[in-house]
């Protein structure tokens, strides 16, 4: 049976109530111990609504005190990001269960969901199904390269609708447009409103998001979740104007 409350319905609930959500994005290679308190001392004041962590190369072996981290200094729901096989350790309250629909990569399909299998089982995690797509940014991206695919062009949103159309008819619970770490333009608003008028999943929406007004416009265009990074990472003060972005975009919706 079910919990009564779980990660996934949070998701949901955010899409059916217009609560537009932010999802900061650590990547473990780039936060220190130092970087991280300050992170969370200025979440405090800030709230955002979940924090996912992974990254397309974890070099380090930072993950699992990362998370131990947040876990031990916040309350702020901690998912997975992996994009491995190898990037399950660590606390975490659950995991973003990528399938790359965008790609025609088996690894990245299923392969590495055969390998993670026993080990997601037995974690205990809360895992979310999620159809993952890459778009492209502009210049190649390390998840791109990583992955062994090509993203889905930037101005085809008909493509990108019916790529998640059929990850929501394979049973994914969640959709995630992504351009990618350090895209040099976000995912258009024309493909974000194509895909939101197509599934009925919640739409999670992450990459070149290194303004308030992009935020804004994802949010806007039928982002349920807007997912910054790097622009937190190297410039912690953004933060404000990021959850500033998210809070008027709710209100607007």
């Amino acid at each position: 049976m079910r919990p009564a409350s779980t990660l996934l319905d949070s998701f949901i609930a955010h899409q059916q109530h217009g609560r537009k959500a932010l999802a900061v994005l650590l990547d473990p290679d780039d936060f220190t111990e130092a970087s991280l308190h300050d992170l969370l001392a200025r979440v405090a004041v800030d709230p955002v609504d979940y924090f996912f962590v992974g990254g397309s190369l974890v070099l380090s072996a930072h993950q699992a005190a990362l998370l131990a981290l947040l876990k031990a200094h916040s309350q702020v729901p901690v998912l997975l990001f992996p994009s491995h096989s190898l990037h399950l350790e660590g606390p975490a309250d659950g995991l973003l269960l990528l399938s790359l629909i965008s790609g025609r990569n088996p690894e990245f399909l299923i392969g590495q969901h055969v390998v993670a299998a026993p080990r997601l089982r037995a974690s205990g995690l809360e895992l979310l199904p999620t159809g993952y797509l890459l778009v492209d940014s502009g210049r190649p991206t390390t998840a791109s390269y990583m992955s062994g695919t090509a993203p889905l062009p930037h101005d085809k949103p008909g493509i990108a609708a019916t790529t998640a159309l059929a990850g929501e008819q394979l049973g994914l619970r969640l959709t995630y447009l992504d351009a990618g770490s350090g895209a040099l333009h976000p995912v258009s608003g024309a493909m974000i409103a194509a895909v939101r008028a197509t599934v009925a999943t919640p739409l999670i929406v992450g990459g070149g998001l290194n303004t308030a007004e992009k935020i804004t416009a994802a949010l806007t265009a039928g982002a349920d979740v807007a997912v910054v990074g790097n622009r937190i990472a190297e410039e912690p003060t953004f933060l404000a104007a990021a959850v500033a972005a998210v809070r008027g975009a709710a209100v607007v919706a």
